[in-house]
Order: structure tokens, then sequence, then C-alpha cells
């Protein structure tokens, strides 16, 4: 298992796996970048060390060293972190993992976001079985140990790990404001961009413009015209590891104006080319093999 800088976090999953190991790591005041987001598969994400915000269905909550977060299937999320050192595993797995592996009780526990914290005893147990697993998964993550390893943390977590309570917090999804944009929400879960402007994104929630302003970046922290320009590289980003269409067939599908002004846009929000990106990913990928291989 190699470290790489992931923005924010991956994209995807590769195409014919069920899960994805990320290790991560940022050094003080190294840059860091996240947005309010959601994606196609589940995640917990296991710190070592952390500093600063989880936002999500319930609301916000403050993390803490070895804290752990787990997020579903298309629900919103964004982190805001300090720029003090920090370090955590990235885990996703596809949804119908739980069905397929007879985890009911789990599926119903991990419905939502939640916030999770371990006892010293229990946290020694899930960080060594973290390890197995990122051990397992570089060797060959399709194997029955690989996919045993999965299952045994999910159950493990589930089991030990107790929420953290939010006497004040009010989930988001179930908000007022939140329901009155559910129609642009939709677009963004189901589109890979959307092209609407102000006026229009407003009228579809049947509210003002000024109304939806203040709503949308209330929920999504950023203003509209941000979200959706973030939102589509965010896409562009999935494209790259998902397809081989080029750089330059990838921007104008996401209708950018040139392939000049998508590279632009992705350089600045990722620090990277998405030529870079693209290659550094595969990189990830050739190394799997090979270690498979050994």
């Amino acid at each position: 298992m190699i470290k790489t800088q992931t923005y924010c976090e991956p994209f995807c999953i590769q195409e014919g796996f069920q899960f994805e190991v990320h290790s991560i790591s940022y050094k003080a005041r190294e840059s860091y970048s996240c947005f309010m987001h959601f994606h196609e598969v589940h995640e917990f994400i296991i710190f070592d060390e952390i500093d600063g915000s989880y936002f999500y269905s319930q609301g916000e909550s403050q993390l803490k060293d070895n804290d752990i977060v787990f997020t579903p299937a298309l629900e919103t999320h964004d982190f805001e972190l300090s720029n003090k050192k920090k370090s955590w595993t990235i885990i996703q797995f596809l949804p119908e993992f739980l069905a397929e592996n007879n985890l009911m009780k789990e599926a119903s526990f991990l419905q939502f976001g939640i916030h999770l914290r371990l006892n010293k005893e229990q946290l020694a147990n899930v960080q060594t079985q973290v390890k197995w697993l990122k051990d397992s998964y570089s060797i060959d993550p399709h194997s029955v140990m690989s996919l045993t390893l999965l299952k045994l943390l999910i159950l493990w977590v589930v089991e030990h790990a107790k929420p953290v309570s939010h006497l004040h917090a009010q989930p988001i999804t179930t908000s007022k404001g939140y329901e009155r944009l559910v129609p642009v929400i939709d677009l963004f879960r189901h589109n890979a961009y959307v092209e609407l402007s102000l006026v229009e994104a407003a009228e579809l929630c049947h509210i003002s413009t000024s109304y939806f302003s203040r709503l949308f970046k209330s929920i999504f922290r950023f203003n509209f015209s941000e979200y959706t320009v973030r939102h589509k590289l965010y896409s562009a980003a999935r494209m790259l590891t998902q397809t081989n269409k080029s750089i330059t067939e990838i921007s104008y599908e996401l209708e950018f104006s040139n392939p000049s002004h998508f590279i632009s846009l992705f350089k600045k929000q990722f620090n990277i080319t998405p030529k870079q990106y693209r290659n550094e990913l595969l990189g990830r990928s050739v190394e799997k093999i090979d270690s498979a291989n050994i």
C-alpha cells in the first residue's frame, strides 16, 4: 500500500473492486482541500491524527485523534480541518457488500452519517484490524482474506464504537431549508454536471433567488456558482479514473468552455493537472498488480 496525496478523498472505487483502502497524510500547514460532496459508495474514515470539524446529516461535530466517521452512499458531507499534521485511513466499499455478506444489522446501523469513538482497548483492536486489512489488500484486494477482514472490521466497529452525542444538532436532511432545495440537490446527486443559472435553480425550488442563495450557502458552505464548478471538477476526477476518455473529451462532455480552461480550474482546485492526476491513479493501480504478483 502506498501513500498518495488524495484530494479530500478518493472519487470512486476502481471498476471490478468491492472496496478500496487508502492511507492519507498531510504535514503541518500542507495544502488541504475539501467541499460538501457525496459519492456512490459507503465510506469509513479512521483517523490517526486530526483536528477539525465533520459536517454531515446530523449537523457538525468536532473531530479528535482516533475518531471514526461513516458516511453512506449519496449523503452529502464535508470536512474543515486545521493546518496541523493529520492522517487517516479511508475505506470505501460498495453498498451491496453489506447485503451480500448478511450484514443486515450493520446495514441498519449505517443508514446515516455517524461520528464514532472507541475506548482504548477496542481502538487498539481496530487499529490492528486496519493494518491487517491494508496488508491483505496490498497483496490481493479480491482475496477471501481481504473481504473477510473488511467484514470483520465492519462488524467490530458497529459492535463496539459509540456515537458522539449531539444534543443540539438538527439533522441537515430533515431541516426545512434542505427540503426546499431537494429539487436542485437531486440534480447534483444524479448528474455529472448541473447547468442552471441561479435564477433557474431558485425557480425549480419555487423560492426567490435571494432566499435560495442564503439557504444553499448555509447548507453547502459555498455559493451556488462555486458549488456547481466544484461538482463538475469532482465529476471530471471520477471520469479520469473510470474511463479512457481524453482530457479534451471530458472537458467538452462536462461543458467547460475549452480544455485549457478545464485544466486551469482542475489544477487550481487539486494542485495537479488532469493528466498528472490520471497518471498518479494509474501508477497506484500498477503497484497493486505488481504487489499481487510478488
